[in-house]
This record gives structure tokens, C-alpha cells and sequence, in this order.
């Protein structure tokens, strides 16, 4: 075609005009699809006070940027048709992954009561779902018979991976419930795959032109998917065993390994679908028999896990959005609006009353067997593909289409909202579990979880354990945790110990401090303690972003009250503190937010009276209480500490003195009147049962200071320094600011409180140790609620 030149004598050539007609519409697919990524994530952000999952906010950004004119117009049919091709390869590997997560084995063992429920909600909702969908005219231009055990099935399924995510985040899949609709959406999403996958058999999705023909290729799918079924059950696992033992764990996964693994999966996933089958549930059944254990499967599950959820369920509904235009639903025909109505009842009548019958005969509680059902209603990404396709394929109409959409959303917005009520009425039902000394039964051993940086903290180490142990029945367990940096250096020493994770370090330096300070332990205890202290070792060895975690885990495990930690800052010869080590202080101030249960920082300036105990001296310790749950909890400790022959313990209580001159008039305070009044009635409640138990006896000094603002109380926090070897203070945690108001403002170390970090100031060189208290935070841990609470 020849050039084009206008009045203005500027000449135009036809593919220049081609190529930047194209350009702009590159760059509008571009922009369409990069606002669905951002979009979904800015909106999924907005939504984490609902607890909604990704798919929520994926699935409306989806539907509402694909249904905009501008960006439907600028997909042409190539493009469309690219776009396509990526849903279904991203669909066969979500498929092949779904499978690869399930145990197929299970089917043929005796029935769980994980498994009874699946089974009786997916019948029950089946049954309902072939006795009513059939009057209601779904279909389009298929059979009635394939249409409606098509929709029967979709209906009766859960999405597996959605309920056990939504379960885990929300930190209810160790109880009881949890584990029972984990359990229960796993069999019920796999039975129903499994369903589908016969159906595609019996009813294959292409036309055949007689009875004979249909009866032939679904033999020949049949066979072809039971040859890959048994490479998938009886070969796999020997090649799959070669490729695991080649590459042990701590090694690199070698290149050409993990190629061959690759395309061993991928040649065993293409089988049926040589023979017309379906690649999607190709790649299930082939990835349902391989081995999900070894460490190439959990390579592969995390990794395709990872690039789904991160680049391909934004893409995913967004090409959904282009395939089901929103424009076309028929909003103004009341059938329409029957037949979403209808599947809603089917899907959550269905799932709830089989669900509820079963746990009923299986003696369940009737609440929480209908959150359950509600629960297994939840529908995941492989139903919207499958309303999709049927739309893709002319069995469905759009509408209908649609409302399968509509009802997969509502299946999965509701789940977040079913959970928290069941953590409402377990919080109701079940006791609180609180890892405190307060609430410690006086029956019971005092678990201890004390960490130590080194041979440096050797002395206060034992000091803390000595005055710790309380009376010699029911006695302390102490838990002496090294901690240590996981550094190359150390990393290369590592070696493999006994059990399948256990690793042994061989550095001489680590070994030696470790074996050092459990012979000062061990001495201690053999010469020093007439029997009621138990003593073991831990090691916590990782970096320093991963040891606030570790030590947490650690802390659950042993089931401890306390830890105890030492300051991140050494002192210095002349008595002062050094700039500490920033790393222990990362530790320290993650574990004071997130510890299982109370916590104490230790400021060492030399706290110890291994000595003193053998020259019958007595050193002298002071807990100060103004007010609060932190200073309740260090109260508590005092009442072990007491009990030390060695000790001569003084409780200082700072009162408010109102009527002083000096008294401020306003108070920077948020807490409401109600909160300042019960707190005060629990701080005298906590401190009356305190002094008759010890200070009316005599075996407690007792001092009492009435201050009128902070800057008393500064006056006399420095004041009692020098005085004591040891000060024990509670963190925060005070409603009634009155007298700690201000003593923040110039903090060198927030962690440690308004009064520790008085009282540790880096300058003061009085030799007195600080030990800070704070009460186990439940916040973040299901208000105090045990993850693994049982009210089924």
C-alpha cells in the first residue's frame, strides 16, 4: 500500500499506523493488568480486619476492571486467546498440586470421623442437588442428565486449600474444630474431584456420533487414565525415592535432577489427554498418586503454591471477569433471581444438614456441627474455572454462569466470620489459659525458660535461679537456654545428629562455653540446693531474626511460666553499662511483644550471691508496685523470692497523694474513669492478699511513699539506687499514668519500661541490678485462648 500524504505535506505509511494502533493497544492490556495485581492487593489490605483471603479481593477486582468497556475492548480475540492458554496451564498446575497435596489412600482405610462428615455433607447436598436443580432450568445445550450430576458435584465439593489457609491464619486449626473441618473440606474436595474425574469419563465432552462411538472413546479414556493412574501409584515412587536420595537435605538440588523431575511429571500428566481426556484432571489424578513426601514434591508444592497465589489468581479472575460480562446478567427476571436463591439453599441446607445429622449420631455438639456445615460450604478457584468452562463450552448460559460465580463469593466471605464466632464461643466454654506466675497453680512446678548470652551471665544466671525456686515443694524446673547466632562460621561446623532434623555442633569455642556453663549449674545445684530444682539444657542456635520465633516455640513446648533474658548491655569495669549488642536487643523486644507467657530482662550490674551464701550474708532485694498488671506480675515473683533464706526482701508501694499542692491537675491519660477504678481495685486486691500472706507475718519489709507527680517519683527512684543488689519492677501495662507520666519522654531503651529505664540508666554506676516484669501478653494469641482448644 503506498504512503498517504495529507494537506500540511506530511506523509503517513500504513504500517507505522498499524504498528502504533498496536502499541496503544499493548499498552492498555498492559495497564489493565498490572491495576489488577495492585488493585487486589491494595483491597486485600483493606480487607485483613475482616480476615477475608486473597480470593475475595481477586475476585471483585476481577470482575469490576475486566467489565470496564475500555479495558474489554482492548483484549482482541488473539489476545483473548493467549490469555486462555495461560488460565489453562496455570488451571492444570493448581489441579496437579491439589492432587499432590492429597493422600488417596485414605479412601480405602476405615472411615475417620474427619471422613464421616465429609461424606455425609457431600451426599446430602448431592441428593438435594439432583432432586431440585433438574425443575429449574439451568441448562443450556447439553444433556440433562450430564448438566445436572455436573452441578450436583460442583455444589457438593469444598475448597480444601482455602478452608485449611483461612483455618491457619486465623490460628484455629490445632483445636478440635479445626481439625475436624480441615479434615472434613480435604475428603470432601477430593471425593468430589474424584466424582468429577469418573464423570469426564462416562461422559466425555466430545460429541460422538452414536451410541457405539461414546461407548469407545470412553473405554479408551478410561484405560489410558488407568495406565497413568498405576505409572502414577507403583513407578513413580521408585523414581521419585532415586531422585530424593541423590539430593539429601542440606545440599543443593542438582540442576539436572530436578529437570528430569520435571518432565517425569509432565510426560506422566499427558497421558489421557492423548486420548481426548481433560488436562486439568489429567494433572489431578497424576499428582493425587504420586508421593507427596520427599523433598522434590515439597519443592514442587511450594513453588507452583508460590507463583499461583502471587502472579496467576489475579490473572485467573480477571480472565474470568472477560468471560462472564457482569453487563449480561439478567437482573430484572425474578427467575434469575430463583434460581441463585435456590443454589444457595441447596449448597448451605445440604452441607449443614448432613454435616449436623452425622456429628449428631457421632455426639457432636449441635452449634458448632452447624458452623462446621457452614464452614464446608466454602468454595474454592477450581469451581469458578469449572462454572467458566461450562459457559466456555455452550452448556451454561451466561447468567447462569453468574450465579455460580456469585454463589462460589458468598461461599467464601462468610468463612472469616463463622471462625471468629467460634473462637467467641470457645473464649465462652473454654478456660483462658494464661502462662503467668499469678495464675500458676501453687500445685505445680515453676517451669523456668532462663537464657543466657554466655559465660558472662554465669553468676547472675544461678543468682536468678537461686532466688527463683520458691518453697522446696512443689519446687522449679529450669530450662537454661543457650543462645547463640547462627553464623557461617558456626553453620559449617554443623553435622547431622541423631532424628531426621537434629544438628551437632562441633565448634570448639560453642561447645566448650556450653560445657562450662552446665558444670556451674550442675555444681551449684549439687552443693548449694537441698533437692526442689530440676535442670535441664536447650540451645537455641539460629540468626537473630529467626531466634525471638524460635525461642517462642521453645517457651510453648516446655510449657514454661517465665523467661528470663539477659539485658543486650554488658557492664563495664567501672561500673557502668556499655552500648550492648544490637542483635539481643532485636530478641528482647520481639519476644516482649510476641512471648507465650510473662517475661523478665535482666540489667546485670554484678547481681550475685553464689558467694554470699557461703559466708551466711544476706543480700537485700526490693520489688517496687505502683499500680498495673506488669507490677501484679512482679509481685508474684516476690512471693518466690521471699522464701530464699539468703534474701531480705522490701516492698515499696507508690500511692497517689491527691491532696499535695503539687498534684498535677490534668493527665494526659486515655484510660476512662471505669478502667483507673478497676484497675485500682485489682492493684489493692493483688497487694492485700500479698501482705497478709508475708508482710503481717514479719518476713517482708514494708515501705510506703506518697508521691504527687513523676518527678517525685524520679526523685525517689533514684534515691533507693544503691541500696539493693536487686530491684524487681514490673515493665507497663498501667491504666492510672499519674505517676509515670513524663518518665518516658527521654527513654534510652523503651522495652525496659519508665521505671526500669530510671532505674537502668547507662550512667549510673550503684551497682544495683535491675530485673524488669511483664505480664504474658495475650494479645495476638486468641485473647489468651489455647491454639489447640477442644469444645466439639
Amino acid at each position: 500500500m503506498p504512503p498517504v500524504t495529507t494537506s500540511a505535506n506530511i506523509t503517513f505509511h500504513p504500517c507505522f499506523l498499524r504498528f502504533d494502533a498496536a502499541s496503544v493497544s499493548f499498552s492498555g492490556k498492559m495497564v489493565a493488568l498490572i491495576a489488577t495485581y495492585v488493585l487486589s492487593r491494595v483491597v486485600h489490605h483493606l480487607l485483613k480486619p475482616f480476615s477475608q483471603p486473597y480470593m475475595t479481593s481477586d475476585l471483585v477486582i476481577g470482575l469490576i476492571l475486566a467489565s470496564l468497556p475500555r479495558a474489554r475492548d482492548s483484549f482482541t480475540s488473539l489476545f483473548s486467546i493467549t490469555l486462555e492458554n495461560i488460565v489453562d496451564f496455570g488451571m492444570i498446575s493448581y489441579a496437579f498440586v491439589l492432587g499432590l497435596e492429597m493422600d488417596p489412600y485414605v479412601v480405602f482405610k476405615s472411615p475417620t470421623r474427619h471422613a464421616m462428615v465429609a461424606y455425609a455433607g457431600t451426599v446430602s447436598t448431592f441428593v438435594a442437588a439432583c432432586a431440585i436443580t433438574p425443575w429449574l432450568h439451568y441448562l443450556r445445550n447439553s444433556s440433562i442428565i450430564t448438566f445436572t450430576l455436573s452441578l450436583s458435584i460442583s455444589l457438593s465439593g469444598s475448597g480444601s486449600h482455602i478452608l485449611t489457609r483461612l483455618m491457619t491464619y486465623l490460628k484455629v486449626g490445632k483445636s478440635d474444630i479445626g481439625k475436624l473441618s480441615i479434615g472434613a473440606g480435604v475428603h470432601s474436595d477430593m471425593i468430589t474431584m474424584f466424582s468429577v474425574v469418573l464423570s469426564f469419563v462416562f461422559f466425555p465432552l466430545q460429541e460422538t456420533a452414536n451410541f457405539r462411538e461414546g461407548i469407545k472413546t470412553s473405554v479408551q479414556i478410561g484405560a489410558a487414565l488407568m495406565l497413568q493412574t498405576l505409572l502414577a501409584a507403583k513407578i513413580s515412587p521408585v523414581f521419585m525415592n532415586w531422585i530424593n536420595q541423590s539430593n539429601p537435605e542440606g545440599k543443593p538440588l542438582k540442576g539436572s535432577h530436578l529437570v528430569l523431575s520435571m518432565a517425569f511429571m509432565t510426560v506422566l500428566c499427558s497421558l489421557a489427554p492423548w486420548m481426548g481426556y481433560n488436562s486439568c484432571l489429567s494433572a489431578f489424578m497424576g499428582g493425587l498418586f504420586l508421593p507427596s513426601e520427599g523433598r522434590i514434591s515439597k519443592w514442587t508444592i511450594s513453588r507452583i503454591n508460590n507463583l499461583l497465589s502471587t502472579l496467576f489468581y489475579p490473572l485467573f479472575f480477571f480472565w474470568v471477569g472477560l468471560r462472564v460480562d457482569i453487563s449480561s446478567f439478567a437482573v430484572g427476571n425474578i427467575g434469575t433471581w430463583v434460581r441463585l436463591f435456590c443454589l444457595i439453599l441447596i449448597a448451605t441446607i445440604g452441607k449443614v444438614g448432613g454435616t449436623l445429622i452425622c456429628g449428631l449420631m457421632l455426639g457432636y455438639h449441635r452449634p458448632e456441627l452447624v458452623a462446621v456445615g457452614l464452614l464446608l460450604t466454602a468454595k474454592g478457584h477450581f469451581h469458578v474455572y469449572f462454572a467458566v468452562d461450562a459457559l466456555r463450552q455452550g452448556k451454561i448460559d451466561v447468567t447462569t454462569c453468574i450465579s455460580m460465580v456469585i454463589l462460589i463469593f458468598l461461599s467464601v466471605i462468610h468463612t472469616p466470620f463463622v471462625v471468629k464466632h467460634i473462637i467467641e464461643r470457645a473464649r465462652k466454654r473454654v478456660p483462658v489459659q494464661r502462662m503467668t506466675l499469678r495464675w500458676l497453680d501453687p500445685s505445680s512446678e515453676l517451669r523456668i525458660l532462663l537464657c543466657l548470652h554466655g559465660t558472662h551471665n554465669l553468676e547472675s544466671g544461678i543468682s536468678l535461679m537461686e532466688i527463683s525456686r520458691g518453697k522446696p515443694a512443689p519446687g522449679l524446673f529450669v530450662h537454661v537456654t543457650d543462645m547463640i547466632e547462627l553464623t557461617e562460621k558456626i553453620a559449617s561446623t554443623l553435622v547431622p545428629g541423631e532424628g531426621v532434623d537434629n544438628m551437632t555442633i562441633t565448634d570448639n569455642s560453642v561447645t566448650e562455653m556450653r560445657d562450662e556453663i552446665t558444670r556451674a549449674f550442675q555444681t551449684h545445684i549439687n552443693e548449694n540446693v537441698d533437692g526442689g530444682i530440676m535442670l535441664s539444657r536447650m540451645l537455641v542456635l539460629s540468626t537473630f531474626n529467626s531466634m525471638p520465633h524460635d525461642i517462642s516455640v521453645l517457651a510453648e513446648d516446655l510449657m514454661v511460666s517465665l523467661i528470663l533474658l539477659p539485658f543486650h548491655k554488658r557492664v563495664k569495669a567501672d561500673g557502668t553499662l556499655d552500648e550492648g549488642h544490637p542483635g539481643f536487643r532485636h530478641v528482647n523486644r520481639k519476644l516482649l511483644r510476641n512471648a507465650p507467657c510473662s517475661i523478665g530482662i535482666l540489667v546485670d550490674r554484678g547481681f550475685g550471691f553464689t558467694e554470699r551464701l557461703s559466708t551466711s550474708s544476706v543480700s537485700k532485694v526490693a520489688v517496687i508496685f505502683i499500680g498495673g498488671k506488669d507490677d501484679q506480675e512482679a509481685l508474684a515473683y516476690a512471693g518466690r523470692v521471699v522464701w530464699h533464706p539468703g534474701v531480705e526482701l522490701t516492698v515499696i508501694r507508690f500511692l497517689v497523694d491527691k491532696n499535695s499542692e503539687h498534684a498535677p491537675r490534668r493527665v494526659n491519660n486515655r484510660a476512662s474513669v471505669a478502667e483507673q477504678e478497676e484497675e485500682m481495685k485489682l492493684d489493692d486486691e493483688c497487694f492485700a492478699e500479698f501482705y497478709e500472706k508475708y508482710v503481717a507475718g514479719g518476713n517482708v519489709a514494708y515501705m510506703e511513699k506518697h508521691l504527687a507527680n513523676s518527678s517525685e517519683t524520679y526523685t525517689n527512684l533514684m534515691s533507693i539506687e544503691g541500696r539493693y543488689s536487686l530491684i524487681i519492677v514490673g515493665r507497663a501495662g498501667r491504666v492510672n499514668t499519674v505517676l509515670t507520666q513524663g518518665l518516658n519522654d527521654w527513654q534510652q531503651c523503651p522495652e525496659l519500661g519508665p521505671v526500669g529505664d530510671v532505674l537502668s540508666g547507662s550512667n549510673s554506676a550503684s551497682g544495683t541490678s535491675i530485673l524488669i516484669v511483664q505480664l504474658h501478653n495475650i494479645k495476638g494469641q486468641l485473647d489468651g485462648l489455647s491454639d489447640e482448644f477442644s469444645i466439639m
